[in-house]
């Protein structure tokens, strides 16, 4: 029997007539007739006793219809299942990202992602590169988008977007008449500095000549966010990466685009000796297009 004449027989065994079948299946009367008689001559065995309008099942029929039943349900199962996974159901998504992603990138792409998805896990942590290399490695987490550029043995890096070095400052700052700032301005504040091993930092090293003409930092710090908090506590300016400037809450601060500032990628990486899953690959372009529309909105505040 093939899959539409299993349909029939059950119809007609629940239905208990050809006519009511046919209108189960919104198929006609004479076509259901025709497949019943079909199946009985295929198989040698007489399914239905016929009379007065009625089907009576013969106990062939009863036998069949248990297996069928199994059949059944068990397509069923396979249905609801494929739907739940098509939801997310039974999958886990475990993300690392860099602290500065996790103020509004990653955060957004988040809340969409579950909503479409609303059987997955979804777990998010704030990771620093070293701890995010190590946690892929051994299979940890499925995923990490990182700020800052990984080269480590089996992990891939794939790019998906970029960021740049922004000037932060409080509302009311003379820069806010400015499109830009250069270097030699900054210099001329009170700056919050950046560690030397990190991007801001090695930035501002690259000026070591017009620091030497200008107030040295008294305060440094090694994260975005908090030296967001040092400015809108009152102490000084700072150079921060565009997605903690861009992102961050309240109404306190201003930022401008810094003249000349190096360019860098966001890469979103993962261990090839674990397969990813659907929730990840749909993730991970999320996060594509939330960057691409974070860098047209950038080169709009640039052309202002």
């Amino acid at each position: 029997m093939n899959l539409r004449q299993i349909e029939v027989f059950r119809a007609t065994m629940l239905a208990g007539s050809t006519t009511d079948a046919a209108r189960l299946l919104h198929v006609s009367q004479p076509g259901i007739s025709r497949m019943i008689s079909h199946i009985e001559l295929q198989l040698g065995v007489q399914l239905f006793e016929r009379g007065k309008g009625r089907l009576r099942p013969t106990p062939e029929a009863h036998a069949l219809h248990a297996e069928i039943e199994q059949v059944y349900h068990g397509v069923k199962r396979i249905e609801a299942r494929a739907q739940a996974l098509r939801h997310g159901g039974g999958q886990t998504l475990k993300v690392l990202a860099s602290p500065s992603l996790l103020l509004e990138v990653v955060p957004r792409t988040i809340a969409t992602l579950a909503a479409d998805y609303p059987e997955a896990k979804i777990y998010v942590e704030s990771q620093l590169v070293r701890d995010m290399t190590r946690l892929l490695s051994t299979g940890e987490a499925d995923v990490g988008i990182s700020t800052l550029p990984v080269d480590h043995a089996p992990l891939l890096a794939k790019d998906i977007g970029g960021w740049t070095l922004s000037c932060v400052f409080l509302k009311g700052h003379h820069f806010e008449q400015q499109a830009s700032v250069s270097l030699s301005e900054i210099w001329k504040e009170h700056l919050i500095a950046f560690s030397a091993d990190t991007p801001q930092g090695r930035f501002l090293a690259q000026s070591s000549a017009q620091a030497a003409r200008g107030t040295r930092p008294q305060i440094e710090v090694r994260s975005g966010q908090l030296a967001c908090a040092l400015v809108a506590a009152g102490g000084g300016i700072a150079i921060v990466d565009s997605l903690t400037a861009r992102a961050w809450p309240g109404d306190q601060l201003s930022f401008r685009p810094i003249k000349r500032a190096p360019a860098y990628r966001v890469h979103a990486i993962r261990n090839p000796n674990f397969p990813g899953s659907a929730i990840e690959q749909e993730f991970v372009e999320r996060i594509r297009k939330h960057l691409g529309t974070h860098s047209t909105a950038r080169a709009a505040t640039l052309t202002k």
